[in-house]
């Protein structure tokens, strides 16, 4: 599904990705972890043509993306919720979300139904400034809008930061929910461990820009979370 082959990437003559190497199988999900500012973000970046390649290669379903535009990226099938959610404030919710049916306009009242569905709570406030959210309604916004685009594959940039327990519960159900009976393939940034556990098929730590664990998500171990994810 998603491939990235010795990706690197500096920023003003420092290296931040060195030689990343990461695959995100059909239908399955994956947790890319580690702690702040080892290179997860910038790997979500490069994902989405957001950063420059210093070298290595990004491909989907075996086609190279290296050269295309995020607009071109998400049209061949990558949603992307981003950290920080990055919603319009001054826009509805049903402003936000027509915004990603431009990417894919067949079928978009069927699309709309179902992730209104996956999040209920968002019909009640189609009116309402996306400013006005709470941060759990803000996130559930920013992943409909990733699944309105249909997209093959889901990236998330730290879905539960600052969102209370009970959202944090619904979203770790839709995800599974959507692996299960979308058949999408889901790329997961998360520092929040018990989540990772919930909902992971396989993980990825980095640190200091490398990739120096990986596995099935029940051989994360305690030597791994110490080493490299225990503030």
């Amino acid at each position: 599904m998603l491939t990235l082959s010795n990706v690197a990437v500096s920023y003003e003559g420092s290296r931040i990705l060195r030689g990343v190497n990461m695959a995100v199988p059909a239908r399955s999900l994956v947790c890319l972890m580690g702690r702040n500012g080892v290179g997860k973000t910038t790997t979500l970046k490069s994902i989405m043509g957001l950063v420059k390649l210093e070298s290595g290669s990004v491909q989907l379903d075996g086609r190279d993306l290296t050269g295309l535009k995020s607009d071109q990226r998400a049209r061949l099938g990558i949603g992307f919720a981003p950290q920080g959610r990055d919603i319009f404030p001054h826009l509805t919710v049903w402003e936000n979300l027509k915004i990603a049916l431009v990417v894919h306009r067949a079928n978009a009242a069927d699309r709309v139904a179902r992730v209104l569905d996956l999040f209920p709570i968002l019909k009640d406030m189609l009116g309402r400034k996306g400013g006005v959210l709470s941060g759990g309604q803000q996130q559930q916004l920013a992943i409909a809008r990733a699944l309105l685009a249909d997209p093959k594959i889901l990236i998330l940039d730290e879905p539960t930061e600052g969102i209370q327990p009970n959202i944090i519960e619904l979203i770790g159900a839709t995800l599974l929910k959507l692996k299960k009976e979308a058949s999408i393939s889901i790329l997961l940034v998360e520092q929040y461990l018990d989540f990772c556990l919930a909902v992971g098929d396989s993980f990825y730590i980095m640190d200091r820009g490398a990739i120096v664990a990986e596995g099935p998500i029940s051989h994360l171990n305690d030597d791994m979370v110490k080493r490299h994810l225990t503030v």
